[in-house]
């Protein structure tokens, strides 16, 4: 893997100033920022096309759109066990909410309410597990889609394994230097907003423009990296035609 060019591919691009300006604009705008990730998919798989500047132009937004959609959709979905972790506990302490109300059963609430607590902590736990667990396997989940284009190719989960477990070495270069990039990216805004963050207006304009702009970079690292996982791991493959 080229982990250089991840970083620096972005510059060769003689157009990289306005893809990645309306990249950042498209980025904040609510709905419409889901063509944001569907130009990313697009990045993955130029970069596993080998494609010399892998930056998409900004045509076929409503393809873009529309695998962006597919994307968000399936993030509901693996959002599933967010909502058990919140509402399970939250209907417990509801119900000893109501029972406490009744004299006779204020120790029925107050157990009521301790078991609720200890659940949510429980769930808590498995839920942060769960979390590590989906950051690791969701990048293959990601490659998979950008082969595919299809909402059912987010839960391939035998592929995602297999997919994984024969290409670890590639594999976890690519999480771990994109781990990695993010912690030195943020470190290094963090450092610039602390200097110039108590400036009024240019300050806080400058602190928003440079967040928003590192934000947009991370990414396009993030699809280079498993761009290049791609093309390793299946070798390159046209754009997918259907939609």
């Amino acid at each position: 893997m080229d982990i250089g060019k991840s970083f620096s591919y972005q510059f060769e691009d003689h157009q990289w100033i306005s893809k990645l300006g309306w990249g950042a604009v498209i980025a904040i705008v609510p709905i419409l920022n889901f063509a944001w990730s569907g130009y990313i998919v697009g990045i993955m798989r130029n970069v596993a096309n080998h494609l010399s500047e892998p930056l998409p132009q900004w045509d076929n937004l409503d393809k873009k759109f529309t695998e962006g959609l597919i994307l968000f959709a399936a993030g509901l979905v693996y959002a599933l066990p967010m909502l058990i972790v919140i509402c399970l506990p939250l209907s417990i302490f509801a119900f000893s909410s109501i029972l406490s109300g009744n004299d006779n059963l204020q120790n029925a609430a107050q157990a009521l309410a301790t078991a609720g607590g200890l659940l949510f902590y429980c769930l808590m736990c498995l839920f942060i597990i769960y979390l590590l667990a989906l950051s690791v396997i969701y990048p293959a989940i990601l490659v998979i889609f950008s082969r595919e284009g299809t909402f059912a190719s987010c839960f391939k989960f035998r592929e995602v394994f297999d997919l994984t477990g024969r290409n670890i070495a590639p594999f976890f270069m690519a999480w771990g230097i994109n781990v990695l990039g993010g912690l030195a990216i943020g470190l290094a805004v963090g450092i610039f907003n602390a200097l110039i963050g108590w400036i009024p207006c240019v300050g806080w304009i400058a602190g928003l423009i440079v967040g928003l702009g590192s934000g947009v970079y991370l990414t396009t690292i993030y699809a280079h990296l498993f761009g290049q996982f791609s093309a390793i791991a299946f070798g390159p493959k046209q754009e997918v035609k259907t939609m």
